[in-house]
């Protein structure tokens, strides 16, 4: 049996050297943002009134689906606020940062043949794998420590040394799940785009369990990784029991990983992949039909997905009206801005949060092509007839129609579920007018990673960043009270709020000449440019 593992120390070793500057931009980011965040609550809610209104606040069906049931909300301290506020955020991005190393190391380098070399040298048959778990449960139980103790260090009465290590302890279980669950994706598909892809889909369904769960079932809630840590009661209750329930839960996951990496054939997968067609369409001969052939089932999925996350937030609109009428101390503190209720100000929140969401598979369209050229496919491509300016622009074309299908579809996710749970239904047209509005912001990113592939493409991964940042000051900005120009310099920040604000074309015009400008001067830059293999 030690055999099968041969190495592994050697082997991770080797991992850390080549992922060391991403590990470490991945703690320090969300131990920061962490720290900060815990830093500023005392300013932000400095007295009791002010801490037990926004309680109040918390206990909104809406505001449950997207952070969670809030705990100690009758004695609303800054540790339980931390807890409530950061928790289930933070754990998402935990969960995307464990999934991205280990399809890294796992699925990618069997699929680029480096898993091959490694196994013709005397190293165990299952070391690579093993290498890539230890490596990712180290990753996860430093950044627990990291973050547990310095939010200890911040000094503050409510969160404790027990509760803040719980919290670091509750972001490391979430890791090392998602690490394990993206290892068995690994085992079941045939290459990293379809790992990435499960593995996503899998965290988006668990948010989205817990959310449902948080507000109609608590077993929903239960059966998702996400809803049983949220289970922790941090800085209240201080359960320790979601987390080994967690950890148990991944190490049934990663045995079962590591016996199907050992019976299957390197390259295979246990998920029966479709046979494609003897001969090519005209239009996958197109520069156009290939990038489409290539991503249609990962744009099809995330149409669904859109359209789903939508309905689930259409569908708690209901018990936020009725939440409404039963909080006389919401009515009084938060009164109707401009005639227009609270309802519609949560709509307008929520469309925005979907738009952010929905530039997701935007920008995987448009990045799609600096990830052929690393892997020296383009460089097969422009061999023929085929021009840089037909094949950047036919991602660029596919990735700038792609925004208004995936607006479309949670807008209509969202009209259908609202419709059946609210009295006075918001209209459709008001719905797309508001999600259609985000366009020119989400075209804006896609101009910005046109440019990025034009003249920097190994920074290409700032976009995501950005899209980050945006999603962080506009989800938590009025939560966290942050300045007004921190969403000002996402484009997110200058789209206005619709139904509650008009739309105002000439910031619409503004954003979408800069968004053709990028998108111009990354042509430019892209015909200039050398290819770049091997990345």
């Amino acid at each position: 049996m030690s055999r099968l593992y041969t190495h592994t120390v050697v082997l991770a070793s080797f991992i850390w050297r080549k992922d060391r500057v991403k590990i470490l931009i991945w703690i320090i980011a969300i131990t920061l943002s962490t720290i900060l965040i815990a830093a500023m609550l005392p300013t932000l809610y400095s007295s009791e009134l002010e801490r037990q209104m926004m309680a109040e606040t918390m206990k909104n069906p809406a505001v449950t689906f997207m952070l969670g049931p809030g705990y100690g909300l009758d004695n609303y301290t800054d540790g339980a606020m931390m807890a409530h506020f950061m928790l289930a955020f933070t754990s998402v991005a935990v969960g995307i940062m464990s999934i991205l190393l280990t399809t890294k190391n796992t699925r990618e380098d069997e699929e680029e043949g480096r898993i091959e070399m490694l196994r013709s040298l005397p190293v165990g048959f299952l070391a690579p794998f093993a290498a890539t778990i230890l490596i990712a449960v180290i990753t996860n139980i430093v950044l627990a420590l990291v973050v547990g103790f310095g939010l200890y260090s911040l000094g503050l009465e409510s969160m404790d040394l027990t509760g803040s290590l719980l919290y670091g302890a509750s972001l490391g279980a979430i890791g090392i799940c998602f690490t394990a669950i993206t290892g068995l994706f690994a085992q079941l598909t045939t290459n990293a785009r379809s790992t990435i892809g499960y593995s996503f889909a899998f965290l988006i369904l668990a948010y989205l369990v817990r959310g449902i769960g948080d507000i109609e079932n608590e077993f929903l809630s239960l059966i998702s990784p996400l809803g049983l840590i949220l289970r922790t009661e941090v800085y209240v209750n201080n359960y320790w029991w979601p987390v080994v329930v967690t950890l148990g839960v991944s190490i049934v996951f990663f045995a079962l990983a590591l016996y199907l990496n050992s019976i299957r054939d390197l390259n295979a997968g246990f998920i029966p992949t479709r046979p494609g067609r003897k001969h090519a369409s005209r239009l996958l001969l197109s520069s156009l039909g290939l990038p489409w052939r290539l991503q249609q089932t990962m744009l099809i999925a995330w149409i669904i997905g859109m359209f789903v996350l939508g309905v689930s937030y259409g569908s708690v609109l209901g018990d936020l009206e009725g939440f409404l009428q039963s909080s006389e101390m919401i009515q009084q503190m938060i009164p109707v801005a401009e005639g227009f209720t609270l309802t519609e100000r949560f709509i307008a929140m929520l469309i925005i949060i979907l738009s952010i969401i929905g530039a997701i598979p935007v920008l995987i369209c448009i990045l799609k092509l600096w990830s052929e050229e690393k892997r020296g496919r383009t460089e097969q491509l422009f061999a023929g007839s085929v021009s840089r300016n037909k094949m950047l622009g036919s991602y660029t074309i596919i990735a700038v129609i792609d925004a208004p299908l995936m607006q479309l579809a949670s807008c209509l996710g969202f009209w259908l579920a609202a419709s059946f749970v609210m009295e006075d239904t918001i209209s459709l047209h008001t719905l797309l007018k508001a999600g259609f509005a985000h366009l020119p912001a989400i075209w804006l990113k896609v101009g910005l990673a046109v440019l990025l592939i034009g003249f920097a493409p190994k920074l290409t991964g700032l976009t995501w960043l950005y899209l980050g940042y945006s999603f962080f000051v506009i989800y938590l900005g009025d939560l966290l009270q942050l300045p007004e120009g921190m969403a000002n310099l996402t484009p997110f920040g200058h789209i206005p709020q619709v139904p509650i604000e008009e739309v105002n074309f000439l910031k619409t015009a503004v954003l979408i000449l800069i968004a053709a400008v990028l998108i111009t001067t990354g042509f430019i830059g892209y015909n200039r440019r050398d290819l770049i293999q091997g990345v």
